[in-house]
């Protein structure tokens, strides 16, 4: 028992010095003014226009991004999970080799994809077509956050697929279910954790993000990420800085809580075993999931 605490040392002091104490800063700071007084009017600076205007266009750009990488990830993480342990270990590695690279290089990969005179208008200025001005635009953000915060989609979604009982599938065949009506009632409503993860894996980042709004965006394109850097870097307003923090702070709650009400207990994992569906004509069928050693003929 004392070896066990021993080396629990040092997983606390990590998170005392890397996690309590910086919150704490950021509440104290956030409710008082540069004379320590009580005050909310730090928090209440999300309320102006320009605040508000970051804010609104942080939540768009977070809501595209997450649904594209979600409508991206789900196929991916569907036919991964379909593969050979080999096939599957090999596509994954290529898939997350990106992010073995530095978060700010890729990010400035991009940028030089993307610019006036980078390599994607240079091969169209090659083929006699239009150049486009991708650049410092919503577009060239959202394509940054779907490229560096896919992985965070793909990876639990295909972790929660890759675990249903397959003997679930083939039982939901043997009762008449055709291949649309085995993924919405079975497949999809055990992935449901996975996506919830997913949401959250990429939707917080997303919103909270200020290098690839300053990279891709330019100065022309402010993100709450952006507001939330300048008021701790340029202006030195700590207070003003650890205030709106706060606020983006309940969103991060708010996504701790649905991941806690859609993944009790490991759901999406694994089925119980005696299980309620409906055939084709809508009459409840109960059944236990069985494999091909329990019986030598059809289900029904």
């Amino acid at each position: 028992m004392k070896n066990r605490k021993l080396l629990a040392g040092p997983y606390l002091f990590w998170s005392v010095s890397f996690i309590i104490i910086p919150l704490l800063m950021i509440f104290y700071y956030g409710l008082t003014d540069k004379k320590g007084t009580f005050t909310w009017s730090n928090i209440a600076m999300m309320a102006s226009p320009e605040n508000l205007k970051a804010l609104g266009l942080a939540l768009l750009l977070s809501l595209v991004s997450t649904l594209i990488c979600l409508v991206l990830a789900y196929p991916l993480a569907m036919i991964l999970s379909e593969k050979n342990m080999n096939q599957t270990s090999l596509i994954v590695l290529i898939f997350i080799l990106p992010m073995w690279m530095n978060f700010l290089l890729r990010t400035l990969a991009w940028q030089t994809l993307l610019e006036k005179n980078g390599v994607i208008n240079s091969i169209l200025a090659f083929f006699h077509l239009p150049q486009q001005s991708i650049i410092n635009t919503p577009g060239a953000i959202v394509l940054g956050m779907v490229y560096n915060f896919l992985p965070f989609m793909v990876l639990p979604i295909y972790n929660v697929l890759a675990k249903i009982d397959k003997d679930v599938i083939y039982a939901a065949r043997d009762l008449g279910a055709n291949e649309f009506q085995t993924f919405t009632q079975i497949i999809f409503p055990l992935s449901i954790p996975g996506i919830i993860s997913g949401i959250t894996m990429v939707f917080v980042p997303a919103l909270t993000t200020f290098v690839i709004s300053d990279l891709l965006g330019g100065s022309k394109i402010l993100l709450i990420g952006n507001v939330i850097e300048q008021e701790f870097k340029q202006g030195s307003n700590w207070h003003t800085g650890s205030g709106l923090s706060l606020v983006l702070m309940i969103f991060i709650i708010a996504s701790m809580a649905v991941i806690a009400k859609y993944d009790k207990n490991g759901r999406g994992q694994h089925f119980n075993e005696n299980y309620s569906k409906k055939d084709l004509s809508g009459t409840d069928l109960h059944y236990s999931v069985c494999t091909d050693r329990d019986f030598d003929g059809p289900l029904l």
